[in-house]
């Protein structure tokens, strides 16, 4: 039998030291070894219970508080160990709430361990401290006794105190956010109050302005229809000249008055542009009829070329730009000649271009000219008439149109205005040749009933008229121009009349009383507002704005009577 056989069967007592010597000697060392090691490690549980940071206690489960460690009498302010344990006899004493340390059992009797992210422990004093708190339950074969709780506790209580800290800083900043929102909320308040405040004083200023230019027009209006009937029955040179300087006044009163009106709808958006495909002589044609008269008065040669290309723009607004060039062509210009033009600019698009002699503009002031209240050279001009609101209008009704402008000039030369528009792959009849105006009576035969609710307007019409040629019944109503006898050629009606009549109702209402759906007809009114307009062009009713330009009446006349 081997050795280590022999050994096994040893008797205990030989291994307490009741047997052989040697086996006695050898497992008395092995003991002594182990119980050394055991009272080592003993000793170090001791050391890290009492010199730990954090709390520790040992409790039975039934609640029997056991041992604690210094810190946690530190904590919760006790003098020594002895004295928290003879005040806390067991577990529920370390709470403020019994009902927590119960609930902490309770939740534990189905775990081997436990953790509590917040309880409230109670000092000695009565502070509550707040605590993290690991809860585990002993192993019976390392435990005394069955049904051990070790609990490890450390003090949140800065933590709390922060987070306390954020939650009052919170509710300032929830608080100073809610007056905030109060006050944006008055100031929007506030705001809406100025709008709606601002949004009446434009819809008065707009009704201030649409009873201005009708206020105001209507008395020019027969202004200068008299004084062009009276300049027709002067002979002496000298009369003449003083109606033409009066006529002149008139002019410029009418163009700043207009310049002004049309700013304001501009800047209100007020002006909508109604693009569709028409000939581009429709515009032009009427247009050079108009400045023909203008021109050659200053001895200028006004060329243009008739033209049949097709284009897409509102022709309203296209007149307003050619015409503020063709006008300032006619006032910058002093000797030699005014060229209106229409190029191709590839498949796309088409140019029409204003040419003149005149005093030419510096290319620094380019941009200037398009700005509001600038005018240059205006001593050398006529009578420095305008306000120099015409180029303005103009930018914006292009950038209404999207139709880019162009200026290029020589000083001393000339200059030239363009405005590029889309092309209408379109096919029109060949516009016939345009006729110069002549002073002969043109319109001999040829009656025209004007309808108009000033009887200064009627008298100054039918003044006109007559001079041209052309007799004139007038009327101040409906009721009036039905009891006329002779059909007319042609219907001259105001827009607005008494008892809320419009001159479309009346032109309506004559066409079928005189069962003639085509009568020709012309809507004159002091209203330039594109409502207005718009309704007017799906009549097919044209309008002349007042105060009417003998030149232009006389043009609008002798197309209706070739049409």
């Amino acid at each position: 039998m081997s050795r280590q056989d022999r050994s096994d069967d040893l008797p205990v007592n030989h291994l307490l030291g009741f047997g052989q010597q040697s086996a006695r000697k050898s497992y008395h060392r092995e003991l002594t070894a182990r119980m050394e090691e055991l009272e080592v490690e003993r000793n170090r549980y001791k050391w890290l219970f009492e010199n730990a940071v954090h709390g520790i206690f040992q409790a039975s489960f039934k609640g029997q508080l056991h041992a604690v460690n210094p810190a946690l009498a530190r904590m919760l302010e006790y003098p020594s160990i002895q004295a928290m344990l003879e005040n806390c006899l067991c577990f529920d004493g370390l709470f403020v709430d019994p009902l927590t340390a119960r609930d902490v059992q309770r939740r534990l009797s189905s775990r081997d361990s436990l953790k509590c992210d917040l309880l409230w422990l109670k000092t000695a004093s009565g502070r509550q401290v707040p605590v993290v708190m690991t809860l585990i339950r002993k192993p019976s074969e390392l435990a005394e006794q069955d049904n051990l709780i070790e609990g490890f506790v450390a003090d949140v209580t800065e933590r709390e105190q922060a987070r306390r800290h954020l939650e009052a800083l919170n509710m300032h900043l929830e608080t100073r956010v809610a007056s905030r929102t109060r006050e944006l909320e008055q100031l929007n308040q506030a705001l809406e109050k100025a709008r709606d405040a601002a949004v009446v004083a434009k819809r008065s200023k707009d009704r201030y302005l649409t009873a201005a230019s009708h206020d105001l027009l209507q008395p020019m209006n027969a202004a200068r229809l008299m004084i062009d009937s009276l300049q027709d029955r002067l002979d002496e040179p000298e009369n003449r000249a003083i109606v033409s300087n009066i006529q002149s006044s008139l002019a410029g009163a009418e163009a700043i008055l207009s310049d002004l009106l049309d700013i304001a709808r501009l800047e209100h958006g007020q002006i909508q542009p109604h693009i569709r495909h028409f000939c581009v002589a429709e515009v032009l044609d009427s247009l050079v009829n108009e400045f023909r008269a203008c021109a050659e008065e200053k001895g200028l040669a006004l060329r243009y070329v008739p033209s049949r290309l097709g284009v897409t723009s509102d022709p309203s607004l296209l007149g307003r730009i050619i015409r503020n060039f063709l006008s300032n062509a006619c006032r910058y210009t002093q000797q030699g000649g005014i060229c209106l033009g229409i190029r191709r600019r590839g498949s796309e698009s088409v140019v029409i271009e204003v040419w003149d002699t005149g005093m030419g503009i510096p290319e620094h002031e380019f941009q200037r000219i398009f700005q509001e209240f600038q005018q240059l050279n205006a001593r050398q001009t006529a009578h420095g008439q305008g306000v120099g609101l015409g180029l303005a209008i103009v930018e914006r009704i292009s950038h209404h149109l999207q139709h880019p402008l162009s200026v290029r000039s020589w000083p001393g030369r000339g200059s030239c205005f363009s405005v590029r528009l889309p092309l209408a792959e379109m096919t029109f009849d060949k516009p016939g040749k345009i006729e110069k105006p002549t002073n002969a009576h043109e319109f001999e035969g040829l009656r025209a009933l004007v309808i108009d609710n000033e009887p200064s307007i009627l008298s100054g019409m039918a003044l006109v008229l007559e001079n041209w040629g052309i007799t004139c019944d007038t009327a101040s109503d409906l009721d009036n121009a039905l009891r006329s006898q002779t059909l007319p050629d042609v219907l001259l009606v105001d827009l607005h009349l008494d008892d809320h009549i419009t001159g479309v109702d009346v032109i309506h209402q004559l066409r079928r009383h005189w069962k003639n759906p085509r009568l020709p007809a012309v809507v004159i009114s002091a209203d330039r507002s594109p409502e207005w307009q718009h309704r007017l062009n799906q009549a097919r009713i044209p309008l002349l704005n007042k105060p009417v330009r003998p030149a232009r009446l006389r043009a609008l006349l002798r197309s209706l009577v070739e049409a």
